[in-house]
């Protein structure tokens, strides 16, 4: 497991650095300027302008600019903010956890709703049970998420009145509240971006799941099960043990929708996080920010798919090394 591990980590370092030039070159050589919108300010002047290319290094050569933005990288530096004037890595720190949390709460919602549906639809193939739920999941997964969000806010925010609308908590009544209120504010926010986030990537899992689901069921041990007389819960619990191993693997692959779903989320809902801060800053062509954030969502996708992997092993001995 030590070697696996390690292999890992080096592959990791290896895609934040890959993904850490890429963005850097793609959005160094797209056209405009950082500073273009200071230039229609007649209030700053050409010097102030030129001084601030020199400040942020934008008047020397792309090569010479990537080189010094690699090595700040792997000291630590990400650099400064062109637009918010702070470093980066505080930007980043500062939204992150908004971001896990949305993520961390979506991905809940996926495989806890797209296992149990798919495990039933796999369990009972062909009947009403299946057919609506093919029908709903399917529907699902062909809605854009920044639709199905704005129904959630228009049915559940404006309609009903039932859970609010943006922000993640109340900005007047969330100091004065307890610790539990707390909890409860932010709680209460969460649930429409959780659910327009996790609802659609819910509905692959239960698909994957079902497909899983028929393939062991129609195995002689099940079969076997069956004809002993064992309950049906015993025997779709051990279908599912067999059934789960592809669905595992679908948690590395689901982050990089989360967090790319996570940019529509946030932005519909007013999320003050990674996403929204990401979006904005490609919008104002913050360089630094720009490629920080990429980089950061790249570790945390390898970070993901890392997790998926020992789940993996830790759930099938057979994909162990041999020791």
């Amino acid at each position: 497991m030590a070697g696996f591990l390690a292999r890992r980590l080096g592959a990791a370092a290896l895609v934040a650095f890959g993904v850490a030039t890429l963005t850097f070159l793609l959005i160094h050589l797209s056209p405009g300027s950082p500073l273009a919108g200071s230039g229609e300010n007649p209030y700053v002047s050409a010097e102030a302008i030129e001084q601030m290319r020199r400040n942020f290094a934008l008047d020397r050569p792309i090569h010479i600019q990537y080189v010094r933005y690699i090595a700040n990288l792997v000291r630590g530096d990400w650099g400064m903010s062109f637009t918010m004037h702070r470093p980066v890595i505080n930007a980043l720190r500062d939204a992150l956890p908004n971001t896990l949390l949305l993520a961390g709460a979506a991905l809940i919602v996926d495989f806890l709703f797209g296992i149990a549906l798919g495990t039933l639809q796999g369990m009972r193939p062909g009947t009403r049970l299946d057919r609506v739920g093919s029908a709903v999941t399917l529907t699902l997964y062909s809605v854009p998420t920044f639709w199905l969000g704005l129904m959630l806010v228009l049915v559940f925010g404006q309609e009903l009145g039932w859970l609010p609308v943006s922000g993640v908590v109340d900005p007047v009544l969330y100091p004065t509240r307890t610790v539990v209120g707390k909890l409860l504010d932010r709680g209460v926010h969460l649930i429409l971006p959780a659910l327009t986030l996790g609802l659609i990537g819910a509905a692959a899992t239960a698909r994957y799941q079902r497909a899983a689901m028929l393939e062991v069921v129609r195995q002689d041990f099940i079969r076997t099960a069956r004809a002993k007389g064992l309950a049906e819960g015993a025997v779709a619990r051990h279908a599912l043990r067999n059934a789960i191993l592809p669905t595992i693997t679908l948690l590395g692959l689901a982050l990089p929708t989360l967090l790319s779903g996570a940019v529509l989320v946030e932005t519909v809902f007013a999320w003050p996080g990674m996403g929204r801060l990401a979006f904005e800053a490609l919008q104002r062509r913050d360089y630094p920010v720009v490629t920080g954030a990429a980089t950061l969502v790249a570790l945390a996708v390898v970070a993901g798919n890392l997790v998926a992997d020992v789940l993996t092993r830790i759930a099938d001995p057979r994909t162990r090394e041999p020791t």
